[in-house]
């Protein structure tokens, strides 16, 4: 199954944001979209979830326009982590993870032994079991980001959507995030996430999409594409290339 953009053109009813953007992404890979704030990578994913209109092209999922789907459908297919996620309602982080079950019943049943059993393990993979009688609203913004994440592998989708997935993350939750996405990967889902973090994409990612100002910079393997002219020309400052002697692996820097 693919999740794909063609042609698009992605803005607001005020504003255009990028044009010209082809983007594609399949079940059992990773592609990580680089960029620049402000440069049109939450406007992207809005616009491949359904959550935007495109101004021109079209989005398609499998063999079939994205609008032809109901938004139960696509829920059932597409699972979306925001980068921040703020309520007024004192859920508990069961009932906040529970949510991600209605694409599977509806908003009034009440959630079945099944579901129960499917959120209980979406909290214990990631660590978070021993908070789901707290409420949502009183835990920290790691633990909400690591909630948003297991409520989003209680969909079952096939596709996992991610939006600065380790932003309000410490470093050992950052490492944990990285790992879940290439586990999620392994199991046969595509993942697509933004990072600022060029490191990030060099360990989970099989693709990468550059973008700047609404505009594809480069895309590709993430071996092949990631260099370091790559990255100055997209955030349009030095970078810096470090070896670690050890184990032989590089990492990013700024400049």
């Amino acid at each position: 199954m693919i999740l794909s953009g063609h042609g698009l053109t992605i803005g607001y009813s005020d504003r255009v944001v990028g044009s010209g953007l082809d983007v594609a992404l399949a079940t059992g890979e990773v592609l990580a979209l680089l960029g620049p704030n402000g440069g049109g990578k939450t406007t992207l994913l809005k616009t491949l979830l359904g959550l935007l209109p495109p101004q021109a092209g079209e989005v398609r999922l499998a063999d079939r326009p994205l609008a032809s789907y109901s938004s139960r459908e696509r829920a059932r297919l597409i699972a979306y982590v925001p980068q921040s996620h703020f309520t007024t309602f004192a859920f508990t982080v069961e009932a906040m993870v529970l949510m991600g079950r209605t694409a599977h019943g509806n908003l009034f049943s009440r959630p079945n032994t099944a579901d129960r059993t499917i959120a209980a393990r979406a909290l214990e993979r990631f660590g978070i079991a021993h908070l789901r009688e707290r409420p949502y609203t009183m835990i920290s913004g790691g633990e909400r980001q690591l909630a948003l994440l297991a409520r989003a592998l209680a969909q079952e989708p096939q596709f996992i959507v991610l939006d600065e997935p380790t932003a309000s993350l410490d470093f050992g939750n950052q490492g944990r995030v990285m790992r879940e996405i290439q586990a999620l990967k392994a199991e046969g889902h595509g993942v697509l996430f933004t990072t600022h973090d060029p490191n990030h994409a060099m360990r989970a990612a099989d693709r990468v999409y550059l973008l700047r100002q609404g505009t594809r910079i480069a895309e590709g393997d993430t071996d092949t594409i990631l260099g370091r002219g790559e990255l100055e020309a997209l955030y349009g400052a030095s970078v810096e290339l470090i070896t670690d002697r050890d184990s032989g692996r590089t990492a990013f820097l700024p400049g």
